[in-house]
């Protein structure tokens, strides 16, 4: 069967350049890897990976995150399994 189909997509300039990044190095087209996605979809059907809404405590944690509010550091390894066992 011949490929003729065609899609137009709109997204943000830098995740486009993101991604092709990776997928050079992948040593896969963009072409390619849309056409891998599609497949899996088509396999899976639905998206082939798990898609959720987080619950309120995973949403304000990264709500927090962002925001840079209630973060913890730790200045190695070492010292964040210290402060993990304390």
């Amino acid at each position: 069967m011949t490929k003729t189909a065609t899609i137009t997509v709109r997204l943000d300039p830098n995740v486009k350049a993101d991604v092709q990044a990776v997928l050079n190095k992948l040593g896969l087209t963009t072409t390619q890897a849309v056409n891998l996605f599609f497949a899996q979809v088509s396999l899976n059907k639905g998206l082939p990976f798990d898609v959720h809404i987080p619950n309120e405590e995973t949403a304000k944690a990264i709500e927090d995150g962002l925001a840079g509010r209630n973060l913890h550091t730790a200045t190695n390894v070492d010292d964040l399994f210290a402060q993990l066992e304390a």
